[in-house]
């Protein structure tokens, strides 16, 4: 399908390069959108000036919750080149989701070329200072003016770019992780490999006490019986143990990430033998008793390596190696984000050039 364009006769001025983005609050110009009906399928694709939107006080979506979205960037690199990371993995997750949420798929190239169109005709709001990029937001909505329990039968696709800074004001500086015990996220079975709305609702309860003890994230325990390690609220979690680099196996109810995946792929070029398995929050303590749990960190589009400096489980805290930013986290940040940026050679085939 071919995508229309119709730009904006009033662009917004530009951010103040001298001041810090932030994340996720400053919009450009243009967004993406596209309808379905059913019988008729996905048509219209279109860019248009970035506007509210209206809908029924009775879509579906308010209602029963029927939406999917997906997290990504675009980088400018230090020639002025923009590029995109991976973004068919983007587009096969959004699906993923989509099948498990009764949401029609989507064709995965027109997905990859709508990314692609709008990040150019918003390119220059892609930002060129230090550890900055375009965040992009593709996300599902169910529009059925419908209070009934069902697949809604009309969706809204959409994407909107935000220019960012640093997902944590702190940048790489370690965080402090609260090991979740009282409330559960997800369970297999259920939504939480999906990248849908209610599995972050599910994690605002214990977010807010975490937050409020001085904690940035959560770790989630299993749903079932509470011990094995799972994902943290916004990241995948990883840990070095004794030498090994370990994450919890996809299970069903943990999402897929897209820096998980390549994090994996990278450690193995380095040389790390990786397991992907079931951790018990009692493995991680006896680690850390043995003086064999060496470093800690998430990974995930935001922030894309989150070293951990703390965790918190019970009433014990346990500070990670000196606290620090480990050698391995250090090594996979500057790695991934080479690539991203364009500074270095891509020898997996990860880089995307939009212009």
């Amino acid at each position: 399908m071919e995508i229309k364009i119709n730009k904006t006769t009033a662009p917004k001025a530009k951010p103040d390069a001298s001041k810090p983005l932030g994340f996720g609050h400053i919009f450009t110009d243009h967004m993406f959108v596209m309808n379905y009906e059913e019988g008729k399928g996905w048509f219209n694709p279109r860019i248009e000036p970035f506007n509210d939107i209206t809908l029924s006080p009775a879509a579906m979506v308010f209602h029963y919750g029927q939406e999917m979205f997906e997290g990504m960037k675009a980088y400018r690199g230090d020639d002025g080149s923009i590029y995109l990371f991976r973004p068919e993995m983007n587009a096969k997750r959004a699906n993923n989701s989509n099948d498990r949420l009764c949401i029609p798929k989507i064709d995965e190239d027109l997905f990859v070329e709508a990314v692609k169109t709008l990040v150019d005709v918003d390119s220059d709001w892609v930002p060129s200072q230090p550890d900055t990029s375009l965040y992009i937001r593709p996300f599902v909505i169910a529009t059925d003016p419908f209070l009934g329990v069902a697949p809604s039968k009309t969706y809204l696709f959409m994407i909107i770019l935000s220019p960012s800074g640093a997902y944590y004001a702190s940048g790489l500086s370690p965080v402090g992780i609260w090991i979740e015990d009282e409330y559960v996220r997800a369970v297999r079975g259920g939504m939480g490999f999906a990248k849908t709305g209610g599995n972050y609702t599910a994690s605002l309860a214990a977010q807010v006490k975490a937050h409020n003890d001085g904690y940035s994230q959560v770790l989630w325990l299993d749903g079932v019986e509470r011990k094995y390690i799972e994902e943290v609220g916004a990241m995948n979690i990883f840990f070095k143990i004794d030498g090994k680099v370990v994450t919890p196996m996809l299970n069903g109810s943990i999402l897929p990430g897209i820096t998980r995946n390549s994090v994996i792929e990278v450690c193995k070029s380095l040389g790390y033998e990786v397991e992907e398995r079931k951790i018990s929050v009692d493995d991680l303590v006896q680690a850390q008793k043995n003086g064999k749990l060496e470093e800690v960190f998430g990974t995930g589009t935001a922030a894309v390596i989150s070293p951990v400096g703390k965790l918190r489980y019970k009433d014990d805290v346990w500070t990670i190696g000196d606290g620090n930013i480990g050698e391995l986290s250090a090594k996979l940040y500057k790695t991934i984000t080479d690539i991203q940026w364009g500074r270095s050679e891509d020898p997996f085939g990860w880089r995307v050039k939009v212009k």
